[in-house]
């Protein structure tokens, strides 16, 4: 339902937000303790709103989060926007109302299962939130667990319409702790998303400062011989990429936030000694990828994507954009610990503090060094493919699990699960397509690779092998069909697409309500690719086919093939998509229906 809004006053929170803390130069490398006044720390919390009826003020706000005012999108004049704590079992009411001058508006429920016309996406479940109008969402909460919400209108999540969800579950859960603390990870930018947008169109290598140089050339001549060196050159160069190509968007144009503060500010949460302390990961980065780890503390991993899974305890993991974990620290014999995520490519860092109280800091990590693709990321290499493989580099020894074997394995639909080490076929809609500049060699998941600058590190770190719902498999149905799709992309043109076509010519990919199918996703391209169905859980499949883990994002390394199976319960329009932003809105879209069958 759309309602008109009437004005109201503005609210009571301040419409400007000073962030910038102290400079933290030094602090990487000293030891021990370090203090900072209490004042120059992060010590806000954000702001939590109980209960089942909401009003949420979607506007603009002035911030300051690099020492230059700038125009946020904020909701209840909050960047981010408030954490809402709902219960399992209860219906909520969410009014949603636009007070932006003139831009329309609205809130996708991250991983929330939903009538469709509340699922907030603009041009299926709704028109969208026109300028002093409101919406009112209305929904019952099937789920419990750690979620979070964002605006689904052009670039609104970059200019910074997101926030977290905590749904507390009617049962008590399977592990206990003390306390908790939201960890909200995003990326911000003073360009203007549309300006920025505009730029990787034009220069989508702008961020790439680490090119490969004529030195460089010479010393991988002399390493591995002219032949191989000028093959190795000739490879990436018909691919239009190079081996930094890792993220379209990097810390030379973002600041990287936690909790909406910038590392210098230091977010700091608090603790007792001995306490068992819930952190509850999310991912509201617009196209960025963070690995997360607290020097000085293990992890135990207790919950992905809002659902348990079986503990399993690292240094490190890797969480992809839309992703949430929730992990357990249990912090003793130091004051503070720093709590360090840097981004894929190490060109930055969020980071804050866990501390006894406030005013303290734990040394900052020295980034770790920048990592490379290789051709065996493309799944062209001798190794390529086998899941084993890749915990043969180690995750400072202590290599993922692996399930199962190498080999294809029939289905009654005459499919392969993602396991299966064929050669990649390419869909005819690929071949001659000038949006298509990059094809892969995939052969299978590599669940237990814990990913490109994560492999041989020193540290234990988590892979998607180590991830086991607690539940066997909610469905139990073998799937009936099989969908495949493949992740392309032209790397020049930043245009981003399924089997290369984008969005806008695509069809909408059918499903018959209440059956169960499997979706193939083969990456084509040299980048990760997080994939979001919405209204529809995706069950991540083993190297052999069977039920791993329950998610609402999967991530895709490149040069890999990774399947799910799909239950489609829940009718109407839905949208599929990258949840890389820029890449969705060059075209890495589809358009889901679930319909009677007829």
């Amino acid at each position: 339902m759309t309602e008109n809004f009437p004005p109201s006053p503005p609210p009571s929170l301040p419409r400007r937000r000073f962030v910038q803390g102290l400079a933290l130069a030094g602090l990487a490398g000293g030891a021990g303790l370090l203090r900072i006044p209490a004042h120059a720390g992060g010590t806000a919390i954000p702001e939590t709103l109980h209960g089942t009826d909401f009003d949420l003020a979607i506007g603009a706000s002035e911030v300051n989060i690099t020492g230059r005012p700038r125009q946020a999108i904020t909701v209840n004049g909050r960047l981010p926007a408030p954490t809402l704590r709902w219960r399992e079992g209860d219906t909520v009411s969410v009014r949603a109302s636009n007070r932006l001058a003139a831009a329309p508006t609205s809130i996708h429920w991250h991983g929330i299962l939903l009538p469709a016309n509340m699922d907030g996406v603009p041009g299926m479940s709704f028109d969208g939130i026109a300028p002093g109008e409101s919406w009112l969402y209305r929904f019952t909460l099937r789920q419990s667990g750690t979620y979070w919400y964002h605006g689904h209108s052009m670039f609104q999540e970059q200019a910074g319409l997101y926030g977290a969800i905590v749904v507390d579950p009617l049962q008590p859960p399977p592990y206990r702790y003390d306390r908790e603390h939201v960890l909200l990870l995003s990326d911000w930018t003073d360009l203007a998303p549309d300006a920025l947008f505009r730029r990787l169109k034009k220069a989508p290598s702008y961020d790439n400062h680490y090119k490969r140089t004529a030195g460089d050339f010479l010393r991988d001549a002399r390493q591995d011989g002219l032949r191989a060196t000028l093959a190795d050159r000739g490879a990436w160069g018909r691919m239009r990429m190079t081996p930094s190509d890792l993220s379209d968007v990097n810390g030379h144009t973002y600041t990287y936030l936690l909790n909406g503060i910038a590392p210098a500010g230091n977010w700091t949460g608090l603790f007792r000694p001995g306490e068992k302390v819930l952190l509850r990961l999310i991912n509201a980065g617009a196209m960025t990828y963070f690995d997360v780890r607290i020097p000085g503390l293990k992890m135990t991993v207790v919950a992905a994507d809002g659902q348990y899974v079986h503990p399993v305890t690292v240094d490190e993991l890797r969480i992809a954009a839309a992703e949430t974990y929730d992990v357990i620290v249990e912090p003793s014999g130091q004051d503070a610990y720093t709590l360090f995520a840097q981004d894929m490519g190490r060109t930055g860092f969020a980071r804050g503090t866990l501390a006894v109280r406030h005013g303290l800091a734990a040394p900052v990590p020295v980034p770790d060094p920048r990592p490379l693709l290789t051709m065996e990321d493309m799944g062209h290499g001798a190794h390529a493919g086998h899941d084993g493989e890749a915990a043969g580099h180690g995750s400072g020894g202590h290599g993922a699990a692996m399930h199962g074997g190498h080999g294809p394995a029939a289905h009654g639909d005459g499919g392969t699960h993602a396991g299966h080490a064929a050669a990649a076929m390419h869909p005819a809609s690929e071949r001659g397509n000038p949006r298509v500049d990059m094809q892969s060699a995939p052969t299978g998941p590599r669940l237990d690779d814990p990913g490109i600058g994560l492999r041989g590190n020193g540290r234990r770190v988590l892979a998607y092998a180590d991830l086991r719902s607690l539940f066997d498999d909610p469905d139990g149905r073998d799937p009936g069909r099989e969908i495949e799709l493949h992740l392309t992309g032209h790397m020049e043109k930043f245009a981003w697409s399924f089997d290369g076509i984008p969005f806008s010519g695509a069809e909408p990919l059918r499903l018959n309500y209440g059956e169960r199918l499997r979706i193939v996703l083969v990456n084509d391209t040299m980048m990760q690719h997080p994939i979001h169905l919405h209204g529809l859980w995706s069950d991540v499949e083993d190297v052999q086919g069977g039920f791993q883990v329950r998610k609402h994002t999967v991530d895709m390394p490149p040069g890999t093939r990774r399947s799910y199976r799909v239950r489609a319960d829940a009718l109407g329009r839905w949208a599929y998509h990258c949840h890389l932003l820029y890449h969705m809105e060059a075209g890495m879209m589809r358009e889901v229906r679930v319909e009677e069958r007829a």
